[in-house]
């Protein structure tokens, strides 16, 4: 076995011959290719089987050598570079041993500039750009190779995937031979999207899933690109957009579990809003709560679960489609209204009044869900708030003024609100309210057959009816956060009614009152709700209270 000199240009400015004379290959000198040659190199040996990030200063070159042992027939590799920023600059050359060079026991110490290296070495790749680019090669002789990487925007970073082991697999999941990401169905505030699956999703369903990233900006040509420039604009990341895997890694305020499978983030940065979603092995998602009228770009990445590797499909764009209009009702003096919104078909309501007074009166009473009022006076806004319980606008205008009032729905369930306009202020639409209305239970009085409530009043004498249900352990979320606000003693049943009774203190500090309620079951879940009259009729519901008596007295 005979060896070759080799010439490696490290600066581009001298030339420096490694120097080693090989006895003929015995027992004792059967050592690797790498160590005798290039272990003055050691540090910039490129791993094989293993992804490399690879730290980029602007204008300087950096190189990576790895080699291949003579000996081996048809050695394939394979190497993938990853930009994660800006594009970069990469190239591969290969060393080759001169012809009739390397005899045993020759001694060179030094060449000159004269005795060029280009004489044996070779450019075989150059590429320039910010795509995911990999390069397959096959060598049949010991050869050395060069990586070259360059960054002329600025500092960046970059991973590379090198493998001599061609045929157990590899590091990045497949894609298909159709890789683009296509549209099916637009709408204003959804994207309908669907891929061809992935070889290696079919294969391995429990190590790997497709995550999409959703943004206002431009399409990512890899996952590495995506989260290098998700995190240069404020937004906190986890390490990869693998999250099903860790969702415990996330801040409280970033996550929100879809289903058991689905994963979504969504964050606000300065360029719009970004989510990313991973949804296991399907292919077709719909994204939701988009804004109308505005362009998305959609990119598709499937992850190898075990290494975080991975693959990036065509992206596309879409823009969603204009909000239709929305109807507009007149709103009369005194008249209550009553909307109710469907979070998925109809997000928005109008209502428009003539004023025939300067002063104006606006009540709005929030029912159930989440709902922003935003109420302009001659198309300039007046007020815009999220509401909550009781809500008065007192607005001072003049006569025959327009008002507009938009309402918004900012949840994906049903969101309602009961709203009057008025300018009659001796009228008020609900009664006085007390501070709190939220029903208190006395644990020292609870027994067995008696649970004792007690709830705040007001200096005005009104009506207050209690109502009692029993329900059971699985029913408590559902009754508390579907419980609609607006709804009054004719939604109960008769059966539930426990008393109806007036009360009023002048002084606020006694406007407490209690009830013991009795006929009780033993170790029972009961819903208790307490409904205030004023004048007008209209009920007030306090917020429902859920008390379970004593198994054991």
């Amino acid at each position: 076995m005979s060896w070759f000199w080799l010439y490696l240009p490290l600066h581009l400015l001298t030339v420096t011959c490694l120097c080693h004379s090989v006895r003929a290959a015995t027992t004792s000198s059967q050592q690797s290719f790498k160590t005798n040659l290039f272990n003055f190199y050691h540090s910039l040996m490129l791993a094989d089987g293993k992804e490399t990030t690879i730290h980029l200063l602007k204008d300087i070159p950096k190189r990576y050598y790895f080699a291949l042992e003579e000996g081996r027939v048809l050695a394939p590799f394979s190497i993938t570079v990853t930009p994660c920023d800006v594009p970069i600059e990469w190239s591969i050359l290969v060393y080759k041993p001169p012809p009739g060079k390397a005899a045993p026991g020759d001694h060179v110490t030094q060449v000159s500039k004269s005795q060029k290296a280009s004489s044996i070495a070779s450019t075989i790749f150059n590429y320039k750009g910010n795509s995911v680019e990999t390069y397959m090669g096959m060598s049949s002789h010991a050869a050395l190779y060069l990586l070259e990487f360059l960054s002329t925007e600025r500092d960046t970073h970059i991973t590379v995937y090198l493998t001599t082991d061609t045929t157990s697999g590899h590091l990045y999941p497949e894609l298909p031979a159709d890789p683009r990401v296509n549209v099916i169905g637009i709408g204003p505030t959804t994207v309908t999207l669907t891929w061809k699956h992935s070889p290696s999703a079919l294969q391995h369903r429990e190590s790997i899933q497709y995550c999409l990233l959703v943004n206002e900006k431009h399409n990512y040509k890899s996952l590495c690109a995506a989260e290098t420039a998700i995190r240069s604009s404020g937004m906190k990341l986890p390490p990869t957009l693998a999250l099903s895997l860790s969702p415990y890694l996330l801040e409280p305020q970033q996550v929100m579990i879809l289903s058991n499978s689905e994963l979504s983030i969504i964050n606000k940065v300065s360029s719009g809003e970004v989510r990313q979603v991973c949804m296991g092995t399907k292919n077709t998602h719909t994204v939701p709560s988009l804004s109308p009228s505005t362009q998305y770009y959609f990119d598709v990445f499937i992850v190898n679960l075990l290494t975080n590797a991975s693959a990036a499909y065509t992206g596309t764009f879409a823009r969603t489609l204009e909000e239709p209009e929305p109807k507009v009702t007149e709103l009369k003096d005194d008249k209550v209204i009553h909307v109710v919104l469907d979070g998925k078909k109809q997000k928005f309501y109008s209502l428009q009044y003539q004023a025939r007074h300067k002063k104006i009166h606006f009540t709005f009473q929030l029912c159930r869900g989440q709902i922003r009022v935003h109420i302009t006076r001659n198309g300039k806004t007046v007020a815009s708030e999220n509401l909550s319980g009781l809500r008065y606008f007192s607005l001072k205008g003049k006569l025959l003024d327009t008002y507009l009032v938009q309402l918004r729905s900012t949840e994906e369930f049903n969101s309602s609100v009961k709203l009057q306009a008025s300018p009659h202020f001796h009228k008020p639409l609900f009664p006085l309210l007390p501070e709190s209305l939220k029903i208190k239970s006395f644990s020292k009085l609870r027994t067995c057959r008696s649970v004792t409530i007690a709830w705040l009043g007001t200096q005005e004498e009104s009506k207050y009816c209690v109502y009692r249900k029993r329900i059971e352990e699985d029913q408590v979320w559902r009754e508390l956060q579907s419980a609609d606000m607006c709804s009054g003693p004719e939604s109960r049943h008769k059966s539930e009614k426990v008393l109806c009774k007036y009360f009023y203190d002048l002084n606020l500090q006694r406007a407490v009152t209690t009830e013991t309620i009795k006929g009780l079951e033993a170790g029972t879940l009961y819903l208790f709700d307490v409904y205030l009259f004023g004048p007008s009729g209209i009920p007030v519901r306090y917020h429902s209270k859920v008390v379970r008596t004593r198994k054991k007295c």
